[in-house]
């Protein structure tokens, strides 16, 4: 039975109940202002030291990639070498709150980003002391971005649940082993800000659904399966027909869906995969601990009128995309709203469109007030591999963050070849790229050639020491690459005039770019 109902009870609070889901949105039950969640007994906190607003924050531990090297291969895939602890913590404010953060190591300089929070912090003594102004996720290095601190303040929002109600999936505080949950109509998975859920949340051709809370989705119990034995590994081939690989949210076909507050950690695959969806809402979810390939953030697919907002995803893989594909009951991808989200890319496209386009219209598709504060590939991407028709399309106040050093994504060809850091590289990931190309896997073999046109860029911020490269290259005369305007990029506070201040470089097939 479906509930759907938004009521007002006793004075000055709202309340929405959904199958047996209440919704409050109020203060901590103490009367602070501050909410610290939980960790599990069994969930063994990380050795960081750090209050907020004067009370102790516990911390989880996650992993992430230490450096760009690739392997896609399966059973190959990458070792556990190739990644490096990092941390994260959890908690719900209305408002500005306060941190002072020990770090166990010396140090000479931390950054807390995005650096739109415009938060500067205070060292004394060894104490770090900031002061978070609103709900969002951030990042606190040290020296640089690796083993970071993320912090992730909810806004408020006090869920009470009853366990038995009908459709009701409910985790508890604690530690949960799911295995796949298979949601059907009107159903609602909850998991409380005290637990660890082991697993993944699938669904198809299902309506109503919701994936609520403040707890943590863990997928490090999902391992690929190998269909059969790959003993060349060859040249780099990005070929995976010999896997089966499931992503940790897995929705298909299916419409009404809300995704809410959750954090995802260790994803094997996409930690947000939807395909054919509609009327879809993903807000202040989180992605953390992925250094599996391809472990993308969010990832629409042929979905219609769906909204994505206030979200942190740190991927090895493409952060935030609208993408087509066949064999879904939508032909088009379309009405889709990225905003007010936070990516850090560790290998991949951080606002992406493509590549597979494999989708009759991508369209009325806008990234909006969002941030990249790590890259290690393009920050605003359109890669058209397929037949699809990329327009109307906008980004708007986008700002993006080049650290002073970053290492050149490269691939890994044997299992003798390590990885070598380059302390001078000079590499720059692309500010923007459009492309529309044949691609050897992603295209399918597949002749008939998509368009990308009407692309607006609008108010994008470059922060770094140098005006990084773009790219825009057409296939032929008839796809080409058309109709973009630039209006309004800077480099710290100065307008970019043309494209050869821009960096723009213009390829074959290019027509009617215009700066503002």
């Amino acid at each position: 039975m479906r509930m759907t109902l938004r009521v007002s009870i006793c004075v000055l609070m709202s309340v929405t109940v959904f199958a047996g889901v209440c919704s409050v949105s109020a203060a901590a039950a103490d009367g602070t202002s501050v909410k610290i969640y939980p960790l599990p007994e069994s969930e063994a906190a990380a050795p960081i030291t750090i209050t907020a607003d004067g009370q102790p924050l516990p911390v989880s531990l996650c992993h992430v990639s230490a450096y760009p090297y690739n392997r896609r291969w399966p059973g190959h895939q990458r070792t556990p070498d190739q990644r490096e602890e990092a941390y994260f913590a959890r908690l719900s404010a209305p408002g500005p709150v306060t941190f002072q953060y020990t770090p166990a190591r010396a140090f000479s300089v931390c950054t807390v980003r995005p650096l739109s929070a415009k938060v500067t912090p205070e060292v004394k003594d060894g104490v770090v002391t900031f002061t978070l102004p609103h709900a969002g996720g951030y990042s606190v290095e040290l020296d640089g971005p690796h083993n970071a601190l993320h912090l992730f303040l909810d806004p408020p929002m006090d869920y009470a649940v009853a366990p038995g109600a009908q459709g009701v999936h409910y985790f508890g505080a604690g530690v949960h082993h799911i295995g796949t949950l298979h949601l059907k109509d009107d159903e609602t998975a909850y998991i409380d800000e005290g637990a660890v859920v082991y697993g993944s949340i699938h669904g198809e051709g299902v309506h109503r659904v919701r994936i609520l809370g403040r707890g943590i989705l863990d997928n490090s119990e999902n391992v690929e399966e190998i269909l059969f034995k790959v003993d060349k590994l060859g040249d780099g081939s990005m070929d995976v027909s010999n896997s089966r690989r499931e992503h940790t949210i897995h929705l298909v076909d299916s419409s009404d869906i809300e995704i809410e507050g959750i954090t995802i950690r260790d994803s094997l695959v996409y930690n947000i995969a939807c395909f054919g969806c509609g009327n879809l809402t993903i807000r202040n979810c989180k992605a953390i601990g992925c250094w599996r390939y391809n472990s993308d953030g969010i990832d629409l697919h042929n979905c219609r009128k769906a909204r994505v907002e206030g979200c942190f995803v740190r991927t090895y893989d493409d952060s935030l995309c609208a993408k087509g594909h066949t064999g879904y009951r939508y032909d088009t991808c379309e009405d889709i709203l990225f905003e007010n989200c936070v990516v850090w890319n560790d290998w991949g496209k951080a606002f992406e469109i493509g590549a597979e386009t494999r989708a009759e219209h991508l369209r009325r598709i806008t990234f909006r007030n969002c941030d990249a504060i790590h890259l290690t590939g393009p920050a605003i991407d359109i890669m058209n591999v397929d037949y699809g028709r990329v327009h109307d399309i906008l980004f708007e106040q986008i700002r993006i963050e080049y650290d002073p050093v970053i290492q050149r994504p490269a691939i890994q060809k044997d299992d003798e070849t390590p990885f070598v850091a380059d302390p001078n590289s000079t590499y720059m990931p692309r500010a923007v790229c459009f492309e529309i190309v044949k691609h050897a896997e992603y295209s399918g073999g597949l002749e008939r050639r998509g368009y990308i046109y009407d692309i607006t860029l609008r108010n994008i911020r470059i922060h770094a020491d140098r005006m990084p490269p773009s790219s825009l290259t057409g296939f032929d005369e008839e796809h080409a690459v058309s109709d973009i305007v630039v209006d309004g990029l800077f480099l710290g506070d100065r307008r970019i005039a043309n494209a050869e201040e821009a960096q723009f470089h213009l390829g074959e097939h290019t027509r009617n770019v215009t700066f503002r």
